[in-house]
């Protein structure tokens, strides 16, 4: 089988290596059907889009809507590399899913203003889908409404014409979009379980998402909190897009070279 990719940003090895295990956790994937690579450490470089049934952006500490000068040269570094795998994604229409950060990243790309007039503190919320989400291949069996865990500074406050939103909750209008037919982002983090989430909650109680007194009672509501059905949304990926180069149409010849992994 072709594997997919999976690009992360977070400088913690810790934490860094708790995402990747549950990305494959949640995925079904083994760690050798997920490749990843640590954008903090190494560069993206150039993709072998033929190499791959799809790629996974993780979420990120980093927020697009930063002002430039208050960004890591990191940060800024990845930010470029992100804009142009997304120009080449995006006209491939190339299977992609960003999580919480490919928000960010894809809806400033196609235009979307990004701004935090949506951030939500870290907990469990409820999710909708549009009319058009329940249609969706992706999201279609998930149930109409379900609990997902959310922690983020920014979101889209104005989505373009060529975002279809699938989803909302009823703090931040935008939680699912599609561009194309196959490169997808999710605002909520469907990677996360209870103990995922409260892992993280713990590794972020000073980057500002909450006030560090807060900690104990976030973990204590997230514990009561059934996410399971967003889960749903990375083995949905896995399936539909397994071995799958359906979304390469209008690819020309693949690049060769095989992306750095750490």
């Amino acid at each position: 089988m072709k594997p997919f990719l999976l690009i992360t940003t977070r400088g913690e090895d810790d934490v860094a290596a708790h995402e990747h295990a549950a990305y494959c956790r949640l995925t079904g994937l083994l760690p050798d059907e997920l490749e990843w690579i640590r954008a903090d450490r190494a560069t993206i470089g150039e993709i072998s889009f033929a190499r791959y049934s799809g790629i996974i952006l993780a979420g990120s500490p980093f927020t697009v809507s930063e002002p430039p000068e208050r960004k890591s040269s990191v940060e800024r570094r990845v930010e470029r590399e992100l804009s142009s795998l997304l120009d080449e994604v995006v006209r491939r229409d190339f299977p992609f899913l960003g999580v919480c950060y490919g928000v960010g990243t894809i809806g400033s790309h196609q235009g979307a203003r990004v701004d935090r007039t949506y951030g939500e503190p870290s907990q469990a919320v409820r999710i909708t889908l549009t009319h058009e989400g329940a249609a969706d291949p992706l999201l279609r069996e998930l149930p109409a409404s379900f609990d997902a865990f959310v922690g983020h500074k920014e979101a889209i406050s104005d989505a373009p014409p060529s975002i279809a939103v699938l989803a909302s909750s009823p703090t931040c209008p935008v939680q699912a979009f599609r561009v194309g037919e196959n490169v997808y982002a999710t605002q909520f983090h469907p990677e996360l379980d209870t103990a995922a989430f409260t892992a993280r909650v713990r590794s972020y109680a000073g980057h500002g998402y909450f006030e560090p007194s807060q900690v104990d009672s976030i973990i204590a509501t997230a514990e009561a909190a059934d996410v399971r059905a967003s889960h749903m949304v990375l083995a949905r990926f896995v399936e539909e897009y397994l071995d799958s180069h359906r979304g390469d149409r209008s690819a020309g010849p693949a690049n060769e070279p095989v992306a750095r992994a750490s």
